[in-house]
C-alpha cells in the first residue's frame, strides 16, 4: 500500500468472501457479480466532501475466491496477484481510472512501475 502511496493515508482492507463480494459489487455499481478488488473512496461523490488537507481516506476490499481463481487461471503467484491488485485498488483511491484507452495505459504503466520496485513481474504480461 505504502509502495502506491507514500505520502499520508488511512485505508481499511477487507478481504470478503463471493457473496459479499457479489452483494457490495452489486449495490454499490450495479453489477451483480463479485469482482477482485472494489475501492471506496471516502471524498467520492458530492454528499460529502472531505475537508483540504486531509490524507487519502478509503476502504479496499478484496475478494478472496476470485482473487485465488484468477492467479491460477492467470498461472501467477498468489501473493503477486495480491500485490497487483492492492496497487491497483489504491491507484483507484487516487483518481486513476481505466475508462479509456489512454487512462489505462496510464494506470497500467504506474502499476508496472510500483510493482518493479517491490520486485514483482508486469501482471500484463501474458495480456499481450
Amino acid at each position: 500500500m505504502r509502495a502506491a502511496e507514500p505520502g499520508a493515508a488511512r485505508i481499511t482492507v477487507r478481504i470478503v468472501d463471493e457473496d459479499e463480494g457479489r452483494e457490495l459489487n452489486r449495490d454499490y455499481r450495479g453489477k451483480d457479480y463479485a469482482t477482485n478488488v472494489l475501492t471506496f473512496a471516502y471524498d467520492e461523490g458530492e454528499d460529502m466532501p472531505l475537508p483540504e488537507g486531509l490524507p487519502l481516506m478509503g476502504d479496499l476490499v478484496l475478494c478472496r475466491q476470485v482473487v485465488e481463481r484468477e492467479a491460477a487461471e492467470q498461472g501467477k503467484a498468489l501473493d503477486a496477484h495480491y500485490a497487483h491488485l492492492s496497487v491497483h485498488g489504491m491507484l483507484h483511491l487516487q483518481g486513476f481510472d481505466h475508462e479509456d484507452d489512454a487512462d489505462a495505459e496510464e494506470m497500467e504503466a504506474r502499476e508496472r512501475q510500483i510493482l518493479a520496485a517491490l520486485g514483482y513481474a508486469d501482471p500484463y504480461a501474458g495480456e499481450r
